[in-house]
């Protein structure tokens, strides 16, 4: 739990506040906007809530935050804040919150269907988020973008049963028992909605996944930048290699969608003709 004798000080008075475990992952700052800003390299509240809506988004980041950096004054009751979560993104595609702080606070997805549901990057197992997949149909399949996002992969899977996916070229000690290893760097089609993009650049075994050729899951491939506005790549957190990644890139200008889903950076919802130029941009910008 947040600590309010860590309080920091750039946060203004009040009921929230972030204290100084902040690790600087930006989450509530994309989920709360009005709320959180950033300064120093660590999130503080620039200003409190103002309505029931606003404190409602400042206790879902405050859940999702994966240090547990986030605090308040008051008591909330919270079983609201849990039965809102995951937070619907569009149509039937959720974000779980529950950030893991083994991922570095990486955002997880749910895609609910009546084929079985997709977990996308883990969260944290935590008992109110197990609770609410469970009545949102259980999770057959949990997909893996990448080593660096596996967090409690383990316990998700021994919970529900759920099938792992991951890319071979990720496979470490930790995740030697995931049940489906992807090989090469051909798309692999999972069903008639789902395509598997490998993606290597950011890791070797870096994978994309496409779904109803409209949402793109990128892991850490992706992700849109609010301040410049446009698409990026992670130059400074490319662990692999960053000509492998334009590459991989390049391919994406193949395949139609029209949103992207990142673990990390923020996320970005475009007509597909405007979201392949921006992914072009990206290509001839990763060039320099």
């Amino acid at each position: 739990m947040a600590s309010f004798k860590k309080r920091l000080a750039t946060n203004v008075p009040g009921d929230f506040y972030v204290d100084d475990t902040c690790i600087d992952c930006d989450t509530c700052r994309w989920m709360a906007p009005e709320i959180f800003s950033d300064k120093d390299g660590q999130s503080y509240v620039h200003r409190q809530p103002a309505s029931p809506e606003e404190t409602l988004r400042a206790l879902k980041a405050l859940v999702a935050c994966p240090t547990a950096s986030i605090g308040t004054v008051e008591r909330h009751e919270m079983k609201p804040v849990f039965e809102a979560l995951p937070d619907r993104v569009a149509e039937n595609v959720y974000h779980c919150a529950f950030h893991s702080e083994n991922s570095f606070g990486a955002a997880p997805y749910l895609i609910v269907r009546p084929e079985g549901n997709i977990l996308i990057d883990s969260p944290r197992f935590a008992a109110p988020l197990v609770k609410r997949l469970e009545v949102l149909g259980s999770v057959r399949t949990l997909f893996l973008t990448h080593g660096d996002d596996v967090a409690d992969h383990e316990k998700f899977h021994d919970h529900f049963g759920s099938e792992r996916i991951l890319h071979a070229d990720d496979v470490r000690a930790s995740t030697q028992g995931i049940e489906r290893k992807l090989e090469g760097r051909a798309p692999v089609v999972f069903d008639d909605e789902i395509l598997l993009i490998p993606t290597p650049g950011h890791t070797k075994g870096s994978v994309c996944l496409l779904y109803r050729e409209k949402f793109l899951f990128t892991g850490d491939h992706l992700a849109w930048d609010d301040e410049e506005n446009h698409l990026e790549a992670f130059r400074n957190a490319c662990w692999y290699d960053w000509d492998a990644q334009r590459e991989s890139m390049k391919r994406l200008l193949d395949y139609r969608f029209e949103w992207v889903l990142p673990g990390h950076g923020r996320r970005v919802h475009l007509p597909a003709d405007r979201m392949r130029e921006e992914v072009r941009r990206c290509v001839d910008w990763m060039a320099y």
